[in-house]
Order: structure tokens, then sequence, then C-alpha cells
């Protein structure tokens, strides 16, 4: 049966998180991801029972997706422990997010849609709460300047700096988000 074939899930997926970056939550239908997936017509509806099980496992992927590499989670661990290594990490960070603008614009789309989805809401609030929960644990577990405190509100900052990138890329210059994070790191840390 064609629902057990995982790289097509993925990629059906992957298409519906395109679908929703492009034409946001009203432009997901089943036909939409076929035609972003360039599958016959009927393929996702053999994969998904509805739209709230797409909705969903989109929610999911972006975050398989957004998975930092080994080498990434450990480079906190590596050099010094100081205010400008983490500087470093949140720039690295900043780029590594915005480098899969459909992802994020798609989790937007996700997000306003899960106030009005329950079961979506909850997905997304188990997904993004363990990726909080994970970044303050590894955070505290590095030695890096700041508390767990400092990492919530580094999240926020970097999440809402990410939005305006993609969103107005003219409002902020790239030096100028570069020397906002650096403020902010330096603030937090102080």
């Amino acid at each position: 049966m064609a629902r057990r074939n995982p790289e097509r899930r993925a990629a059906l997926l992957d298409a519906a998180i395109e679908v929703l970056a492009a034409e946001g939550a009203r432009g997901l239908t089943f036909r939409a991801v076929d035609q972003r997936a360039a599958v016959p017509t009927g393929t996702a509806s053999n994969y998904f029972a509805g739209r709230e099980e797409i909705l969903t496992g989109a929610g999911e992927r972006v975050y398989e997706r957004l998975v930092p590499d080994e080498a990434t989670l450990a480079a906190p661990f590596d050099g010094p422990r100081d205010r400008a290594r983490l500087v470093e990490l949140m720039h690295e960070l900043v780029e590594r997010v915005a480098a899969f603008p459909t992802g994020f614009l798609a989790l937007l789309e996700l997000r306003l849609e899960a106030a009005r989805r329950p079961e979506l809401r909850e997905v997304l609030t188990t997904r993004i709460r363990a990726d909080l929960d994970f970044n303050v644990e590894n955070h505290l577990k590095t030695g890096l300047p700041g508390d767990a405190t400092t990492v919530k509100l580094l999240w926020l900052a970097l999440n809402w700096l990410i939005i305006e990138r993609l969103t107005l890329p003219g409002l902020l210059d790239p030096d100028e988000s570069t020397d906002l994070v650096e403020a902010l790191v330096e603030r937090l840390t102080a």
C-alpha cells in the first residue's frame, strides 16, 4: 500500500510546507499538495485522512527538517564559553533557521491555524515546548553565559528577528541585524 512509503509521505509533507509558505493555510488542499509534489492527483489523499492530518504532519515535518546536525549540536561545547561565543552561536542559529524560509513561513501559518484547531495546537505546543526545553537544558549544560530565562528571551527575540527578515526583508539591513543580536546577548548576559 502506498501509505507505507515513508519517502513519499515526507515528500508530500515537504510539498505541503511549500504550499503553506506560498499560499497560506487556505491554499493547502490535497490537489495543491499533489501539484507541488508533482505526483498524480489523489496521491496526498491516499496518505492523509483529512486536512487536519496534513496540517499536523506538516507541523511535525518542519521541525524534523530544522533539527540541527550532530556537529551543530556539539558546537556550544567546543571553544570558549563566553559572551562572544554565545553571540557567534546565536548568529549561526538565525542563519540556519532563515536558510529554510519556507519552513519558517509555513510554521507561522500553522501557528495561526492552531489558534482555531485544538489538535494542531496540541501538536505544535508539544513540539515547540520540547524544542524550547531542549535549548534551555543544552545551554545550561554548556556553561555559556546566561540562565534559563536568558535562553527563553533569546529564543523569543531571535524568532521575531527571523520573522522580520523573512516577511519584511527591507525593514532591517543585515548589519543592523548583526548589531541587534550582539546587543541582545550583551544586555541579557550583562
